[in-house]
Formats: structure tokens, sequence, C-alpha cells
């Protein structure tokens, strides 16, 4: 199958946390024989900040960010595509694009849209009956989503959608597995995510509570828009934007990681991030804030640890030693290894493609 694939950005993860699960995502169509070229546009400095090179499992293509642009590209992406897709969230044109792939596209030729961030987007609908997407959402052949479980699926198809499939975020074991720890990275309780409305609240309870609280422990902070807290905490050390090649070191190097889903994301549940299974793929023990649907994908006091509150990540802390954290990070890799792959992830995409 031919894909031309319209999102934020491939080969950069700055400000666009859904990159790793597009490679993810892509390297396993790959594998099975599928071909793709990624659009995006050059926009929010990513190009800048990039991470990885062209990648040999996917064509990178970069547009200019205007909207005589934006249609040229779509009419040209669509001539050729099986698979035509856009994603939310690309940051740039997106009520454009999610118009015009429908607009050109070809005879037998399948029209996607890939929700990374459903529960947003609901949300926006809900909020807005003029919302311009509102009334697409009928016209697409199919909406795939970041995750949500039932209750994204059911509103989704409330609004018209054909079909609906939560296609959960997975671990690729080729680019994130266990390494030697990194004394950069040593702590006793890491967090990695950007800064976000949504996440911020958040944060301050689940990871800085627990900081305010171990004065005697160490904490790492990683993501972009934390710089102005450097210096804050004592014990808090701020490092900003942590490349992908570096995060297996930043999960192996501390005692837990943290994973702190968004706001929007843990009230509508089973939507778990990439962070959860990048940590889990390197082994690291990991304690998640509480959201309906986890043992879904990590057996809570067994493969991870789960805290409903700030005073819940301080009290893990306390009793976690050394073996118990090795212990909950080997349980973790192996569950992940088995039942949450890309591989896995792309053997049901082919599935609904069969279907269709």
């Amino acid at each position: 199958m031919k894909i031309a694939f319209f999102g934020s950005s491939l080969v950069s993860a700055y400000w666009n946390g859904a990159a790793t699960y597009y490679r993810g995502i892509l390297s396993a169509l790959y594998d099975r024989g599928h071909r793709t070229i990624f659009y995006e546009p050059d926009a929010w400095d990513r190009q800048r900040y990039r991470d990885i090179a062209d990648p040999p499992y996917a064509r990178s293509r970069v547009y200019q960010a205007s909207a005589g642009e934006v249609v040229r590209t779509v009419r040209a992406a669509a001539e050729k595509a099986d698979l035509l897709v856009k994603a939310s969230g690309v940051g740039v044109f997106d009520s454009l694009l999610e118009q015009a792939v429908l607009e050109h596209r070809k005879r037998d030729c399948i029209v996607a849209f890939w929700d990374v961030d459903a529960a947003a987007t609901l949300a926006r609908i809900a909020n807005d009956p003029g919302d311009p997407f509102r009334s697409l959402i009928p016209e697409y052949d199919l909406i795939l989503t970041y995750g949500g479980g039932e209750p994204v699926t059911r509103a989704y198809r409330a609004l018209g959608a054909k079909r609906c499939f939560p296609i959960y975020n997975a671990l690729d074991p080729s680019t994130h597995h266990p390494v030697p720890p990194d004394p950069t990275f040593r702590a006793t309780l890491s967090f990695l995510g950007n800064r976000l409305p949504d996440r911020e609240e958040r944060v301050v309870e689940f990871f800085f509570t627990a900081a305010r609280s171990r004065p005697d422990a160490t904490f790492l902070l990683g993501g972009s828009g934390w710089d102005d807290l450097a210096g804050a905490y004592p014990n808090v050390q701020v490092l900003g934007h942590v490349y992908t090649e570096h995060h297996n070191a930043f999960n192996c190097s501390p005692l837990a990681v943290l994973n702190i889903c968004r706001e929007s994301m843990a009230r509508c549940g089973f939507s778990p991030p990439t962070r959860l299974f990048e940590a889990a793929g390197a082994a690291a023990c990991v304690i998640t804030d509480a959201w309906e649907g986890i043992e879904t994908f990590l057996e809570p006091d067994r493969e991870c640890l789960v805290a409903h509150t700030g005073a819940g990540v301080t009290e893990h802390m306390r009793e976690l030693t050394s073996a118990r954290s090795r212990e909950i990070g080997r349980a973790a890799l192996a569950r992940i290894l088995a039942e949450h792959t890309y591989g896995h992830r792309a053997a049901l995409l082919e599935q609904i493609f069969r279907e269709l």
C-alpha cells in the first residue's frame, strides 16, 4: 500500500510528542511491505531541531506553510496514494488540510483522519457546534485515534464516523531498549514531558509535590517550556528538550520514571502516552498517575506503580528499593514486548485495511 501521511513532523520531536508514535507506526508498516511519504510543514522551528535524519522507512517531504502550497502538496500526494492520512495537530492550516484531502481523493483511495489528541478534538467540537471539522467527520472512510478506548470511538460514531478504531501507542524495541545507566541522568525520580496547559497542573501535583516532600531526593525534569523553573527547587534539575537519542539513558538511569497523562487524556482513560511505552521498553520502573484502563497495558503493583495523588508518588518513592525497581522494570518490559509493540499495532491496521 502507498501511504501519503500529513502530520506535524516525523524528523523532529521538538514540541511534537507524536513524533515517536509516527516513527513506530510507519516503521512497522514498512516492515510489512507498505511505503509511506510523510508530509510535514516547515513550521514551529522543528526543522532546526531535527533529532533524526530522513529515516529508511518513510520518505520525508517538507512543504512551505502557505495555503497555496498546502493545496498543491495535497493534490500531488493524492495522485498516487492508496491511503491518504491527515493527522490532527499538524500545527498550521489544519482546517484546510482536513478539507483538501477529501476534495482531492482519487477513486479507490482510503482517506483517514488520524487523531493523535482525540480527547481535545472531541471537547473542541462539543464546545463549538460550528466547528468546520464536525461536518467532515462522516466524509472520511476511517477515523483512527491515538487512544481513548470505547468512550472516544463511541463519541466519534455519534458524530457520524463510518468507522473508528483506537491505535494505541506502543514500543519500537529497535529504538527504545535498556542501556547502561548514565550519570548525567541519575536521579531518584525523573519526568519527561513538554509544558502544556492541560498537563502543567498535574505536573505540579504529581511531580513538584513529591519534590517538596522529599528534599533529600533528586529529581530530573525534561521537556520544553520549563526553563523558568530552573533553580526554583534545589533538588530539581531542569534539562530542557531531551533529544530522542538520549531517551533510553534518561529512562534507565533513575530509580523510577514518572508518567503523567495530560488532563484530557486522564479523564477519558485508555490513552497511554508514548513516554509510558518508551520507559517500559527501557525496563524502567514506572510510577504513573491513575487513569482508567492502565491494566490493559501494565499490571499495577507488578509491572508499574499507580499513584492517585502527589502524596501517593511520595509514598511509592519512600518504599521503593533498587531491587524492587529492577523487578518492576523487567516485568514491564516483558509485558510490553509480548503485547504492545508497533508490530502488534501494524498487524491490527492491516486487518482494518483489509476490511475496507
